[in-house]
């Protein structure tokens, strides 16, 4: 591979940490590249996995503020986004074609979920609040444990199985997993949406840590590729947290969407 493919790498690998960090789908941009440059896909996954874990590393730093008070909690959530790397990263190297059909349709519904969220969440927090209402509570008693946080609830058993499954698709691809869990996130634990996208950033990133690790065993990993990835998607992690901060929540919303539908489109047409 000439010094020229690999600075383009590198150059898509910051782009595509940026990417991840503010929406979660930088993979779309790295792995076609490599499988352009003639990298067997296998190899160009696995490589892309373990070259896009600094974006995830870096991108949660520049989260830390969004994350105070909340750092258990997505520590467990990250346990089963672990849990389902595990099973995904041995399923792409036994079965490398298991998600194409269903990935596509995934993301236009994880799509139509952002769009949807801020009503749905707002649905949640009212069903709340009539349950406690139902069970004798006034608005001037303490309230319910769903609702002690204006905009963060627990972690419930539907959010824990999406991101268990999320976790599958993580490690067995990838590729727009953060629009999967930001859509879930926003809408099952916290309607507050940077908070959202710094635990997204975390979860994804563990995901690509646990399958990095199996890929790294079973030797598919092109080192020289997954290097120079690496040291673009570091940079690009801190610059997409700072991007995304910045970013109003309606349009990171809007980001998320088209993000999510084009992905949808890219993975339909390939």
């Amino acid at each position: 591979m000439s010094a020229g493919q690999l600075a383009l790498i590198a150059a898509a690998g910051l782009v595509a940490g940026a990417v991840n960090t503010i929406v979660g789908a930088g993979s779309l941009l790295t792995f076609p590249l490599l499988v352009w440059l003639g990298v067997p896909p296998l190899t160009a996954n696995v490589s892309n996995t373990v070259g896009l874990i600094p974006a995830a590393v870096t991108g949660a730093w520049g989260y830390r503020r969004e994350m105070a008070g909340h750092r258990a909690v997505v520590a467990r959530m990250a346990l089963l986004s672990a849990a389902g790397a595990v099973a995904g990263a041995l399923l792409l190297l036994v079965a490398p074609g298991a998600f194409g059909t269903i990935v596509p349709l995934l993301l236009v519904v994880a799509s139509v979920l952002a769009a949807a969220q801020p009503r749905v969440a707002e649905a949640i927090r009212r069903r709340e609040a009539l349950a406690a209402l139902a069970r004798g509570q006034t608005l001037t008693e303490p309230p319910p444990p769903g609702l002690a946080d204006a905009v963060t609830r627990p972690v419930g058993a539907g959010l824990a199985a999406g991101i268990l499954l999320t976790g599958v698709y993580g490690g067995y691809f990838g590729a727009a997993q953060g629009v999967l869990l930001l859509a879930m996130l926003g809408i099952a634990w916290s309607s507050d949406l940077q908070r959202a996208n710094a635990a997204k950033v975390v979860l994804a990133g563990v995901a690509n840590l646990v399958g990095g690790i199996v890929f790294v065993v079973s030797g598919e990993v092109d080192w020289r590729i997954a290097a120079t990835l690496a040291a673009g998607s570091a940079v690009g992690g801190v610059v997409g947290a700072g991007l995304g901060r910045r970013i109003p929540a309606g349009a990171l919303r809007a980001v998320i969407v088209v993000v999510g539908l084009a992905a949808a489109l890219a993975l339909w047409l390939t």
